[in-house]
């Protein structure tokens, strides 16, 4: 397959390089995210065992190909063995001096049985005396090491394929250094709180627009309900105070070298008070030293 190749044809860029890691439950997307760095011209290898980083890091460290700068490996529970050992290779690459990023991929236990169900796929973990529940719940315990010191986590429980390839590009895409990218992602609490934020905010306590018959089919996008939430002062206020401390908080995410931060606001359905808040907070950070990414869960899955 195009751009997928193995450790002895490993092409090496220079110090510069990026390797990125991708990794997490089996069913979550890594082989999209994958291929979405493989559209944005990274050079893959999928299902490396954990035990070959070093090899790899030295292998690029030998090669002297300026025009190839940038790398992404796929790891996960299929080398189970080797993943003991993952602390030690990620030391390794560090002392080679290769920098390197973990993207962890995870999604609601419930969604990927529903996933494995449709697509009648076998789970790397199972077997004749382990079910598929049980499979996933192994596979949590043998990838923690990655997953508690991942940079960055991706919950896809109600992330589209496409939503899904959006976002990889957005992360790993060409930015002003020093920037870092903040998701606004609106959601209703009523559908569980989404995995992977940073910062979690709560709006019910805002005036809701669902009461309101004529309100009550729109979305926080639509003028009507803009109009009813900017007659409370509360919110005003609400959003004033959850952007002042975004403010105050992200150049020191930015001074530890963190170049993505994920802010969710939640509301009772995810249609009305998030989706106002997510608009007018990312209207305000637009003009600030930051690249900003909407995502309105609740209402793509009305689509």
């Amino acid at each position: 397959m195009k751009g997928y190749l193995s450790v002895t044809s490993f092409p090496y860029t220079d110090q510069a390089m990026e390797i990125v890691i991708i990794s997490g439950l089996s069913g979550s997307g890594k082989s999209i995210a994958l291929r979405a760095l493989e559209d944005l011209d990274y050079y893959c290898i999928d299902n490396l065992p954990a035990v070959l980083l070093p090899q790899v890091g030295q292998e690029l460290l030998a090669q002297a190909q300026p025009d190839m700068k940038k790398a992404a490996v796929s790891i996960d529970s299929r080398n189970r063995d080797f993943l003991q050992t993952l602390p030690e290779n990620l030391d390794a690459l560090r002392t080679l001096g290769l920098p390197y990023k973990v993207i962890f991929l995870e999604a609601d236990p419930t969604i990927l049985l529903k996933r494995y169900k449709e697509t009648r796929r076998k789970h790397p973990l199972t077997d004749e005396t382990t079910s598929l529940t049980e499979g996933i719940e192994l596979e949590k315990k043998l990838l923690s090491p990655l997953s508690d010191n991942a940079d960055m986590r991706i919950d896809t429980t109600y992330r589209t394929p496409h939503d899904l390839r959006a976002l990889m590009r957005a992360v790993v895409g060409v930015k002003e250094e020093g920037r870092i990218l903040v998701l606004f992602e609106s959601f209703g609490y009523k559908h569980s709180t989404p995995l992977d934020a940073d910062f979690v905010f709560d709006v019910r306590c805002l005036p809701n627009p669902y009461w309101k018959p004529d309100l009550r089919p729109l979305s926080g996008k639509d003028e009507p309900v803009k109009e009813f939430l900017e007659s409370h002062d509360i919110v005003g206020d609400m959003v004033t105070h959850i952007g002042d401390f975004l403010a105050h908080w992200l150049p020191s995410f930015k001074r530890e070298n963190r170049s993505y931060i994920t802010v969710a606001i939640g509301c009772t359905g995810g249609q009305h008070r998030s989706v106002y808040t997510v608009e007018r907070l990312a209207k305000r950070f637009t003009i600030e030293e930051v690249d900003v990414q909407i995502r309105h869960r609740e209402l793509s899955k009305m689509k």
